[in-house]
């Protein structure tokens, strides 16, 4: 049976796919279906025989299944999905992928030190996964734009002390400028704005923001000096957290505190201020010695929680941006914009704590990388439909569920024998999918969460098989 005759999500998202043999091709949209089905289970028990589970082992085995070929379509269909939109926010992230219990997988970097009970020192191995995942403005995920797993390379302590004199193309943070360019290259269409955390922070992906015209929103981490006129030491030099608390209070939002730590919910009244500034160039930077690097015109905002709890601490984030912010309209925009960053962070902890990748055994890292990259993106269809039912509630449902998925939902939840003439919306199906996890759907119950949704999701992969199976007596 050809690829193309295969029913299923997989083979509208994989329908590019050329990953040099047909047969590979097909394996790939036949494994995808198996794994979105159980993604929380071993290879073994989500395919559904010994031959399939022999087949899939010997896929992510294969060569010739490079992970940037698997990727690639994908890629292309986000970028059609993103066409519709002015404005697509780009998350990155970083997340570490700890392998330390397979002591037997090899080609795994070191990731981290950790210091026992009885002091001694553990080393973890593991897997560095970035990745640039596409949003809308409303924080409805559209696919993954750039992801790049990688083993840390080993570097020697002699390496480490001349880390300020090592171009930035040499180190482990060039993942973020690359990631930022390679964005750029598979979305051309509507505006696409990076978003990222503290670590991107850098001189040099502000200056490439700059040279490729890709804007980006970024958390300040470092209190710097700005407006420098030389690289060398200046008197009366002003920092970026004074100027901006210097500013007018712009406006005021109020915000909801998750409960965190111990710590109950509440809600936090935020201020807001903005203004303009010139990033300077560090001065100790090596490409001082082969070019000029210029002061960059950028944007700040600043915001700050007014009256915090006497036990915790105060909300405050310094957001750095290329983008105009001439008013507290646009300036609010973009704190909007930066409260949808934890999309990433959720999409991590999927693959992480839903799908339980880092319990994934198959000896060899680049093996693992073709598992998680296939992961990555059957996660991306999970967490996109779990958010859809907020974002775009009225949807028909079969855009994003087979039929054979619907239908046998729908007469399990609603105890009808026959199907409806009109087609459900998403909000009604992703609810659906939710009481088969769990989720009693009250009037006061508000949105299923994340875990009763995955466990609604291997029951529905249970009710379609059934289906399937009746459908052939």
């Amino acid at each position: 049976m050809a690829y193309q005759q295969q029913k299923g999500w997989a083979v509208e998202e994989f329908s590019n796919v050329d990953l040099g043999d047909e047969r590979l091709n097909h394996r790939l949209i036949k494994l995808s279906d198996s794994l979105s089905e159980s993604p929380e289970s071993p290879i073994n028990q989500a395919c559904s025989n010994w031959a399939d589970t022999k087949a899939a082992y010997r896929f992510f085995k294969n060569e010739n299944a490079h992970a940037a070929n698997i990727l690639k379509s994908h890629i292309e269909k986000t970028a059609q999905r993103a066409r519709k939109y002015k404005t697509i926010l780009a998350l990155q992230d970083t997340t570490y992928l700890i392998y330390t219990h397979h002591p037997k997988t090899t080609g795994l970097g070191k990731i981290s030190m950790k210091r026992r009970k009885n002091g001694k020192e553990m080393l973890s191995h593991g897997l560095i996964m970035h990745t640039s995942l596409a949003v809308s403005t409303k924080g409805l995920p559209l696919g993954i734009l750039d992801q790049h797993i990688t083993a840390r390379i080993s570097k020697s302590s002699e390496v480490k002390k001349l880390r300020d004199r090592t171009p930035i193309e040499d180190k482990e943070s060039y993942r973020w400028l690359e990631s930022l360019k390679n964005t750029k290259e598979h979305l051309k269409d509507p505006q696409v704005v990076t978003v990222c955390d503290r670590e991107a922070d850098m001189y040099e992906f502000f200056q490439m923001s700059q040279g490729i015209h890709s804007p980006v929103l970024v958390r300040a981490k470092v209190n710097r000096t700005i407006h420098q006129r030389s690289r060398y030491g200046e008197k009366n030099t002003m920092k970026l957290w004074p100027l901006m608390k210097k500013q007018p209070v712009a406006g005021i939002f109020n915000v909801e505190v998750p409960s965190k730590e111990g710590n109950p919910s509440r809600i936090a009244t935020l201020e807001v201020r903005y203004g303009s500034f010139e990033l300077s160039p560090p001065r100790n930077k090596i490409k001082h010695k082969i070019s000029t690097l210029p002061n960059l015109p950028m944007h700040a905002i600043y915001v700050l929680e007014k009256k915090p709890p006497l036990d915790q601490e105060a909300l405050e984030w310094m957001l750095l941006t290329n983008l105009p912010v001439s008013n507290y309209d646009e300036a609010f925009e973009k704190v909007r914009w930066y409260c949808l960053r934890w999309r990433i962070e959720m999409f991590h902890k999927v693959l992480k704590s839903g799908f339980t990748v880092e319990s994934c055994r198959l000896g060899n890292a680049d093996r693992l990388i073709r598992y998680l990259t296939v992961m990555s993106i059957i996660g991306w269809r999970i967490f996109m439909i779990t958010l859809l039912s907020r974002t775009d509630p009225d949807l028909p449902c079969p855009l994003f569920l087979s039929e054979t998925e619907w239908k046998p939902l729908y007469l399990k939840i609603t105890k009808n024998k026959i199907c409806p003439k009109k087609i459900p919306q998403i909000r009604n199906a992703v609810r659906w999918i939710a009481q088969l996890g769990g989720f009693l759907a009250r009037k006061g119950d508000g949105e299923p969460g994340t875990i009763t949704l995955w466990r609604g999701w291997k029951r529905l992969a249970d009710l379609t098989e059934g289906w399937n199976l009746a459908l052939q007596c």
